[in-house]
């Protein structure tokens, strides 16, 4: 009876290590679980919401009405485990990028996760449904908030916002930092919408600067003026 007695105490105790182990274990998948949802992160700054009258976008994507685009992606940092079976493969830098219906794709660990391609890379095809947009006498195709320009070497190179235009032409490109975490999808929408503020407040429109209307270097200066004004109102460093 004694070892009975002692075997059961044991065995009592056993379980009880087993469960205290476990529970950390089950608080951290929970945690995980919360935190990739299903198949993406949980987001910490709000996506832009689309215009009156278009749905919400589902869980995970956003709208991106710009120029008319009207289309709708998955968010960057979404991760996915299987990639589209037509996906482009596309190397940079050592990073093997896959591209798919105007999204990017970056490898984490085991998976992938939607990214914001880097300046200079070139894409064979871009999809039918991407915008033509034509900034300053420049034309631009457009697509998930990024800007493509035709490739001397085929195929379409991405290229930094033309809507962000610096006061001074002889300092070359401007940056925009987004200082208070901004998402990728939010900065493209805000600086889509700062674009359309400057040209309702200065009369000056980059997309008909080579018609000659308002293209003198005070009008320029004024728009890049009041782009930025804008852009540091929402919360942006621009430099």
């Amino acid at each position: 009876m004694a070892s009975r007695a002692m075997a059961a105490r044991t065995a009592l105790r056993m379980l009880m290590v087993l469960a205290a182990c476990a529970l950390p274990l089950g608080a951290a998948q929970a945690q995980d679980r919360d935190r990739v949802g299903h198949g993406g992160p949980r987001f910490s700054h709000p996506m832009p919401p689309p215009p009156p009258g278009h749905r919400p976008p589902p869980r995970g994507q956003w709208y991106d009405g710009a120029y008319g685009h009207s289309h709708y992606y998955p968010v960057t940092g979404w991760r996915v485990h299987t990639l589209p079976p037509r996906v482009a493969w596309v190397p940079w830098r050592g990073v093997r990028y896959g591209y798919w219906g105007g999204v990017w794709y970056a490898p984490h660990g085991s998976a992938w996760v939607v990214a914001r391609p880097p300046v200079g890379i070139v894409i064979a095809d871009l999809p039918a449904f991407r915008t033509v947009v034509t900034l300053g006498g420049v034309s631009y195709f457009y697509a998930n908030g990024i800007y493509y320009r035709e490739h001397g070497g085929g195929g379409y190179e991405v290229v930094p916002s033309p809507v962000i235009t610096s006061t001074d032409a002889s300092t070359g490109r401007t940056f925009v930092y987004p200082k208070n975490g901004q998402s990728a999808e939010q900065q493209a929408s805000d600086e889509y919408e700062c674009h359309r503020w400057a040209v309702s407040q200065t009369g000056f429109d980059p997309s008909a600067a080579a018609t000659g209307q308002g293209s003198g270097p005070s009008a320029r200066a004024d728009y890049a003026r009041a782009q930025n004004a804008c852009l540091e109102g929402r919360g942006y460093t621009v430099r």
